[in-house]
């Protein structure tokens, strides 16, 4: 078995945390799992989904169900005026499949709508209000979920959420502080005011927070599915509040949008294949670049800051083709096949100095001739070997701020994904350019990475939010899978980032140690140690050959639950 000792070394006290687990009695190598396992940000959103399964439901109905309350209890990070990417296996036919919802650009979001006067980039408009947001994608997902892998209707599934909308939850300290970061744009808006002032002052931790229109918002999905949202009477409410505050969206363009189906990516590294997120999420190109080239060094042999080094150097040049080649696929002609090729990576690996960091700025920015807690992910595994690994979001916290009035949908600031003045960075720092620029009907680049890892023995649901940081934490939570590390050890384990620009490494305090640091600077590299924690990585994984389940959560986020419940458990009264 490989040597451990440089994650182990990485993971400090989450060593020591729990894992959750139930064993069958079994033969070793079972074909199905023993049960099912739930892990997502919120406790009442994994409870959404046992109760899904419970109702006879698949991991396909448990993930409309947790996503649905996702959308209520966590509007911080996303919500059905969002979207999201779902990657799902369907253990019947053995079919893996890429369920894209991303948001779409109104055709009014031309790139000149987004500069001002000086021609600078608005970054008021870009991120707050009605032009920040695309169409909403959410609802159309979970419609997609239901009818066509589900078995349950959507009146069962989306029940938790409407119950939980209307009766409402406890704020929790993340909500508060969210709010009280974003209050002065959410304030602007009467149907936001409406929700999170109802009471007279902003959301405090304890306080029970209802949402009555979003109940009824999604009581129109569950009894009339797509026609429920995107036409009729909520998608009259979404036109007149988006036109009343300045926006310009259509009711041609709100009842045009679809979910598309895509391949998954796949590609090898070590003994694992990586099934993960095509564009026009940048995820999984990303993660075939960075692998493929670490994979030419056995990174347990080395030293820890050599061993940095070079997943930074790793990191740099994927962030680095990111930026130049990637967008949606319908619009854009993309090199996949060079960009994910083991060629490829091993061309880049060649061009790593072992021991001096390659200055960003000679990593060319030249176009070529062809997304913090602001988001959430779950993952699931039920008892037939069914998977899920979805990710989720409305961009930045809270979104464009905006509920609109009498639907307690939260819009998007999806907008600010695309380049919208080519070469200039977005909210996370990711510059762009022409293959990311908006269109009508356009989705934008995204960084949410839903993945599964596959071995001989082991299935595992991986995925987490952070903006442009998802990348990079599905990145280490392979390595750290592939070290033997378990679930829960994955999911807090300390981080560190680069995205080529800014020429930096990110990392959370206690990631690297002081001596690591200091040879990392020696080589040339900027290190901003001990920034604050980014991330909610939700996993789940069945061991074949044991015979577990197990699940994971992100200790960084007190309210999330990883869950295992056996077989029995899910079918009793």
């Amino acid at each position: 078995m490989r040597a451990m000792s440089w994650l182990r070394a990485l993971l400090l006290t989450a060593l020591l945390l729990p894992v959750l687990s139930v064993r069958a009695d079994e033969p070793p190598r079972r074909e199905t799992p023993p049960g099912a396992a739930v892990a997502s940000a919120h406790a009442l959103a994994t409870e959404a989904g046992f109760e899904a399964l419970r109702a006879g439901g698949n991991a396909f109905d448990a993930a409309v169900a947790v996503s649905a309350a996702l959308s209520v209890v966590e509007p911080i990070s996303s919500g059905i005026g969002g979207g999201g990417f779902f990657l799902l296996h369907d253990a019947k036919t053995g079919r893996d499949v890429f369920v894209d919802a991303r948001e779409t650009a109104p055709a009014a979001a031309t790139p000149q709508a987004y500069l001002d006067a000086n021609g600078e980039l608005d970054r008021d408009r870009a991120t707050n209000g009605p032009w920040s947001a695309g169409i909403p994608a959410l609802p159309a997902a979970l419609v997609h979920l239901a009818e066509k892998y589900g078995r349950l209707p959507l009146r069962t599934t989306l029940a938790p959420a409407i119950r939980l909308a209307r009766e409402g939850f406890p704020v929790y300290a993340r909500l508060e502080k969210g709010y009280a970061s974003r209050r002065e744009v959410m304030e602007r808006y009467r149907g936001t005011r409406a929700v999170f002032l109802a009471d007279g002052d902003p959301p405090q931790e304890g306080e029970i927070l209802k949402q009555p229109d979003l109940a009824r918002t999604l009581e129109r999905l569950a009894a009339m599915g797509f026609e429920g949202f995107y036409r009729g009477e909520t998608a009259r409410r979404l036109l007149a509040g988006v036109r009343a505050e300045g926006g310009r969206w259509t009711a041609h363009e709100l009842a045009g949008y679809r979910v598309v189906e895509r391949e998954p990516l796949r590609f090898r590294y070590r003994g694992w294949e990586v099934v993960t997120a095509p564009p026009p999420s940048s995820g999984g190109v990303a993660l075939a670049q960075m692998l493929q080239i670490l994979e030419g060094w056995d990174l347990s042999r080395l030293e820890p800051a050599q061993r940095t080094h070079l997943v930074v150097e790793a990191m740099r040049r994927a962030y680095r083709d990111r930026t130049i080649y990637l967008g949606d696929p319908d619009f854009v002609r993309m090199p996949l096949a060079r960009l994910t090729s083991p060629d490829y990576a091993a061309g880049l690996r060649a061009g790593i100095h072992p021991e001096r960091a390659t200055p960003s700025a000679l990593l060319p920015a030249v176009p070529a001739p062809l997304e913090d807690e602001d988001t959430t992910h779950f993952s699931i595994i039920d008892a037939e070997g069914n998977r899920v690994s979805a990710t989720q979001t409305v961009n930045l916290l809270y979104g464009s701020g905006m509920v609109v009035p009498g639907t307690g949908v939260l819009l998007n600031n999806e907008m600010d994904d695309f380049a919208l003045r080519p070469g200039t960075p977005n909210a996370f720092g990711v510059m762009g350019f022409a293959a990311n620029a908006p269109a009508p009907g356009k989705r934008m680049l995204s960084s949410m990475t839903p993945t599964f890892l596959l071995s001989d023995d082991k299935a595992i649901a991986v995925g987490a939010p952070g903006g442009s940081r998802i990348i990079t934490q599905v990145l280490l939570a392979i390595l750290a899978y592939d070290a033997g590390l378990s679930p829960q050890q994955v999911a807090a384990l300390p981080r560190f980032h680069h995205q080529w620009l800014p020429d930096a490494i990110s990392a959370e305090a206690g990631a690297l140690d002081p001596a690591t640091v200091a040879a990392l600077q020696a080589m040339g590299h900027t290190v901003n140690a001990g920034e604050a924690n980014w991330g909610n990585l939700q996993t789940v994984q069945w061991d074949r050959r044991a015979g577990t389940l197990s699940g994971g959560t992100d200790p960084r986020n007190p309210v999330g639950k990883a869950a295992v419940l056996p077989a029995p458990a899910l079918t009793s009264p």
